[in-house]
C-alpha cells in the first residue's frame, strides 16, 4: 500500500508542476498582434451562373 501512495503523491506532483506552468504561460504571457494577409484567387471572386 505504500507504494500505491507514493505513486499517487508523484503523479499528483508532476501534474500540479504542469498545471501551474500551464497557467503561468497563459497569465503572463503576452500575445504579439501581427497583421496578416490572405490571397484569394479572382475566380472566387466572381459570382457564379
Amino acid at each position: 500500500m505504500p507504494t500505491l501512495v507514493r505513486f499517487l503523491t508523484v503523479l499528483i506532483l508532476i501534474g500540479g508542476v504542469i498545471f501551474s506552468g500551464m497557467l503561468a504561460f497563459a497569465y503572463l504571457v503576452e500575445p504579439e498582434p501581427r497583421d496578416m494577409s490572405v490571397t484569394i484567387p479572382p475566380a472566387r471572386l466572381q459570382p457564379k451562373r
